[in-house]
C-alpha cells in the first residue's frame, strides 16, 4: 500500500491534469475527513488533522496504491458547516467544489462522512440529491464509532439509514479501534471497479 500528497488546489484551473479515476470525500468540518483519509491510506500523517474545524480550505488530492487495484486519487473537499470563515470565503469554497462534482471526469465516486452521534441534516441530503441527480456513485460513511458504546451503534446506524433514505444501514467506522477499515477499503474498491455506474442510492454497508 502506497498514498502520497499531489496537490493543494483553489481554483479549477489548478486541478490535475490526470487520467486516474477519482473519489471524491465529503462531510462536515469536524466530522474526521483528515483522520479517515490518515486510516484508509495507511499514513498516519498523509493528511493533516486539525481540532480547529474548516481548517481545510482548498480541495486536497492524494494519489492512492493498493494491492491488486489501479491506482487512484483521493481528494478531500473542504468541509461544511461549523468553519468560522466569512461568508464570501464560504461561497468561494461552495463554488469550487461545484466547479470539481459537475465538471471533473475523472470523478467516480462521493463518499459522505457523517459523525455517528450526530443526525444527518439537510447538507447530507442535499449532497446525495447531487449525486443522484449527476450520476456519481455515493457512499455514506458514518465515523467515530468509538465515541458510542457498541450497544448503541446498531439504532444510530439505523437511523441515519432513515434519515437519509438508504436501502441499507451505511458503515460505521472508527479511526481510533480500527472498526470497519478494511471493509471501507473493500467498498471503495467496489465504487472504483464499477466505475462510471450510476449510483445505487444504499450507501453501502
Amino acid at each position: 500500500m502506497d498514498a502520497r500528497y499531489v496537490a493543494a488546489c483553489s481554483s479549477p484551473s489548478q486541478f490535475p491534469s490526470s487520467e486516474l479515476s477519482e473519489v471524491a470525500i465529503a462531510g462536515r468540518s469536524n466530522c474526521g475527513k483528515s483522520s479517515l483519509i490518515n486510516a484508509v491510506t495507511g499514513r498516519s500523517s498523509l493528511a493533516r488533522t486539525s481540532s480547529t474545524p474548516g481548517r481545510t480550505r482548498q480541495l486536497l488530492w492524494f494519489r492512492v496504491s493498493w494491492p491488486r487495484a489501479a491506482p487512484f486519487h483521493l481528494v478531500d473537499l473542504p468541509g461544511y458547516g461549523y468553519a468560522q470563515v466569512s461568508r464570501r470565503e464560504r461561497e468561494s469554497w461552495d463554488q469550487l467544489v461545484t466547479a470539481f462534482i459537475e465538471r471533473r471526469a475523472q470523478l467516480r465516486a462521493l463518499l459522505l462522512l457523517n459523525d455517528l452521534r450526530r443526525d444527518p441534516a439537510e447538507e447530507e441530503r442535499g449532497l446525495l440529491r447531487w449525486c443522484d441527480e449527476r450520476g456519481l456513485a455515493a457512499l455514506v460513511v458514518l465515523t467515530k464509532a468509538d465515541k458510542l458504546a457498541r450497544n448503541k451503534r446498531f439504532a444510530r446506524q439505523q437511523a441515519a439509514r432513515e434519515a437519509l433514505g438508504l436501502a441499507r444501514r451505511p458503515i460505521a467506522v472508527s479511526v481510533r479501534d480500527k472498526q470497519s477499515i478494511a471493509a471501507l477499503r473493500e467498498q471503495i474498491g467496489t465504487l472504483l471497479r464499477g466505475a462510471a455506474g450510476a449510483p445505487d442510492g444504499d450507501g453501502g454497508g
